[in-house]
């Protein structure tokens, strides 16, 4: 029998999918799934990242934790955790993820129950094939504060207000860092050596109080 084999980071898009299927394919897995999923009442997307995708999300994470230890901020960097709500008919496995304001009332905990717990402040998505899926009104309707979303090697910041999310020139979990300066980071860091790229995220960080302007970005410099 002929096989249908899914190329990585093409996702498949699936309408009509109920709650308990959703939760029977989120278990099946385990935490050895590969796929990553998200759902929105009722629409199911299943993807699997691809080498570029998993690069992309080390790089643009390791951006906030390069700048979180240098001004010395506490964080939890809480992954690919599933956040789901039954009652809101929504779910998602982000790429990656950070507690930084709620850290305190998460440490410690083995699971994330959003109906106690907050969601994180930080979610970030990668998207190398452009989702089929707009997972942006799941993450607001769930309350993540804060999203960063990388495409085309290009991130873009996300604020919640009132709802919804807008488009924002600078992040408010790391403030001081804009989009354009997080960008530059991100190509710098598919380049450079891993330390080369660190002290350059380290030395911009000490030199950048929160709340300060960011100084202009320029991936040549330093």
């Amino acid at each position: 029998m002929a096989t249908v084999i899914q190329p990585v980071d093409q996702p498949v898009l699936m309408d009509g999918v109920s709650w308990e299927i959703y939760e029977a394919l989120l278990a099946d897995g385990g935490d050895h799934r590969q796929t990553r999923m998200a759902y929105d009442q009722g629409m199911l997307e299943i993807v699997t990242p691809s080498f570029e995708h998993e690069m992309f999300r080390d790089v643009v994470s390791g951006v906030a934790e390069e700048i979180l230890d240098t001004r010395g901020q506490d964080y939890v960097r809480s992954g690919s955790v599933t956040l789901k709500q039954e009652e809101l008919a929504r779910g998602f496995e982000a790429d990656a993820s950070f507690y930084v304001t709620h850290v305190s009332r998460i440490r410690g905990l083995s699971r994330i129950d959003l109906h106690s717990d907050p969601p994180p402040d930080l979610v970030i998505e990668v998207d190398v094939s452009r989702s089929s899926l707009d997972k942006l009104p799941i993450y607001a309707a769930l309350g993540v504060p804060d999203v960063w979303r990388c495409r085309s090697g290009r991130v873009y910041v996300y604020r919640l207000m009132d709802s919804s999310y807008v488009e924002v020139a600078q992040s408010g979990v790391l403030p001081g860092l804009t989009s354009t300066q997080l960008t530059a980071f991100v190509q710098e860091g598919l380049l450079e050596p891993r330390q080369t790229w660190r002290r350059r995220i380290q030395d911009w960080s000490r030199r950048t109080n929160p709340g300060d302007a960011p100084e202009p970005s320029n991936s040549m410099e330093n």
